[in-house]
């Protein structure tokens, strides 16, 4: 216990999944967390994001272990929300020590010419940058920052196998996350600030489970259902299994989120049951 304690962080996508899951590991070993959600639907969107219930959830859950949590909802996509949830934090709070930049999606319903690339890439990409923004003035020696790239970003290929636009901007906006990390983490190294980014495989959350990311591993079913991608789903992984668990992702949030990382910067981890092994990287 205690590996964060005394550490305040920031973390995006907070109200549920993953998101929620690392606010409450961290929680659980020191941390006071700041927590943004958009808890909003976007049109492109199949799957339903989260909603004002579940970010308070997610307060619940970390003031269960103790800890003080501020939780506003803000779109990572609008530099200014993100600006404003901080300094909420930050009044409480007094300090940052932790971003997670997590809030990510894949929408793959074009309401609009390639809607569905634009509002991927606003989110995971752009939203990403948002949030490392945003945060940049706050930190100080000894801060990391943390992003949340993709498996299917470092995958060869992944963007001509996705299909609609959305899922084509999700998987390039993975790719780009991994090469920011490597060119702005040297910028932060002389600051003794960290930059890493996470890149999980099929994850057990909200956007795995749903029909347009089981179709891509079922092309020929229609409708398939969560029974038949359990059976498709290990394919993508060396190891034997469909998915990781979203506490898999936090265990490795809280190792780069506490000073056992204090040296380590500008890497692109893979937490993919050998998926990788499997595949060429791009």
């Amino acid at each position: 216990m205690g590996r964060v304690d005394g550490k305040v962080a920031f973390i995006t996508g907070a109200a549920r999944g993953q998101g929620r899951s690392h606010a409450v590991r961290l929680a659980e070993e020191g941390a006071d967390i700041i927590a943004v959600d958009i808890c909003a639907p976007i049109e492109s969107m199949n799957y339903p994001l989260a909603t004002p219930e579940d970010l308070q959830q997610t307060v619940k859950e970390v003031e269960a272990t103790g800890r003080r949590i501020v939780a506003k909802v803000a779109d990572v996509r609008e530099r200014p929300q993100l600006a404003t949830a901080l300094a909420e934090g930050l009044e409480a709070f007094g300090q940052l020590d932790v971003v997670v930049a997590n809030a990510g999606i894949c929408p793959m319903k074009d309401t609009s010419l390639c809607g569905g690339f634009v509002d991927a890439t606003d989110v995971d990409l752009i939203g990403m940058m948002n949030t490392v923004a945003a945060s940049l003035p706050h930190l100080k020696q000894g801060a990391s920052l943390i992003v949340t790239g993709s498996t299917a970003g470092m995958i060869k290929g992944t963007t001509e196998m996705m299909g609609a636009s959305g899922g084509v901007g999700y998987a390039w906006a993975k790719q780009i996350v991994a090469r920011y990390v490597e060119v702005l983490a040297l910028q932060l190294a002389s600051s003794m600030i960290r930059l890493n980014a996470i890149h999980p495989t099929n994850c057990d959350t909200h956007l795995l489970h749903n029909e347009d990311v089981y179709r891509a591993f079922l092309p020929g079913v229609e409708h398939p259902t969560r029974e038949q991608a359990l059976l498709a789903l290990p394919a993508m992984q060396a190891m034997p299994i469909p998915y990781i668990d979203p506490l898999d992702v936090s265990n490795l949030v809280l190792y780069l989120a506490s000073d056992e990382s204090r040296y380590v910067t500008g890497l692109n981890i893979r937490i993919d049951a050998g998926a990788m092994l499997k595949a060429s990287p791009v």
